[in-house]
């Protein structure tokens, strides 16, 4: 099977669902190796870096990676994107991303968390082959990592990604996406969290298709923290949700 979409409403594309027995090695559990990039990565860059992981998890058991890192500006399509949903008046360059979902703005100021994992086994609370679990669970990542701030993150039966609502207004707005890639059982892509990014570099696209909802940041609701403090948090919440800690 190649390029089927899994049959669940998140933005999740297996490339190749074939059961593959996994090797003794690749069947252990192993560290996460966490990576964090100080400096931008070219989008090619990080796609041609997430294959050779994936392929060295599938191929040879190597290490499960979390690679935090940040984007130049720039919009990625997922597999369901609409050429009527891009407008890009500042001209950023645009990549077909290959993982499921629609138009995703990335750039500075918004951390990016692209996570290898073996999905044939478990992780914590997620179990072996379990595709709609494993994205539940990065929500309720994103959720318990806001909450360290403050940030009450809920999720939407009809919409994917995690949003914040305004007490006063109702109105609900959009703090953080997914897009997921699975590839013979090993994940890659991830999420991605406005922690300071210029939200306005979002009105060139419509994020992820939705028409009726803003896009907002950690800096937008007034939380002001640097990417460090975020990456702590990350990894902390990460590691509690794994039974790590």
């Amino acid at each position: 099977m190649l390029d089927q979409p899994a049959m669940t409403p998140e933005p999740i594309l297996v490339e190749d669902g074939e059961e593959l027995s996994p090797t003794p090695e690749a069947a252990a559990a192993r560290p996460v190796e966490w990576e964090i990039s100080s400096d931008p990565v070219a989008y090619p860059d990080a796609i041609a870096s997430m294959s050779e992981t994936v392929a060295a998890i599938r191929g040879r058991g190597a290490s499960e990676r979390i690679w935090l890192l940040e984007h130049p500006s720039l919009f990625t399509a997922g597999t369901s994107a609409r050429d009527a949903d891009l407008f890009n008046p500042r001209g950023f360059p645009t990549y077909p991303a290959g993982r499921g979902g629609q138009w995703t703005y990335h750039g500075p100021g918004q951390r990016v968390a692209y996570l290898m994992l073996d999905l044939a086994r478990p992780h914590g609370p997620v179990p072996p082959r379990d595709l709609r679990a494993y994205v539940h669970a990065l929500e309720g990542w994103l959720i318990a990592t806001l909450g360290r701030f403050g940030v009450k993150g809920e999720t939407r039966d009809d919409r994917v990604g995690v949003w914040v609502v305004d007490s006063k207004t109702g109105h609900e707005s959009k703090i953080a996406a997914l897009g997921v890639r699975v590839t013979r059982w090993v994940s890659w892509h991830g999420v991605s969290l406005n922690v300071a990014p210029d939200l306005s570099a979002f009105e060139g696209i419509v994020p992820c298709g939705i028409r009726e909802h803003g896009v907002t940041s950690l800096k937008d609701l007034g939380v002001d923290v640097d990417m460090a403090t975020v990456d702590a948090a990350l990894r902390d919440e990460w590691e509690r949700a794994m039974g790590v800690i």
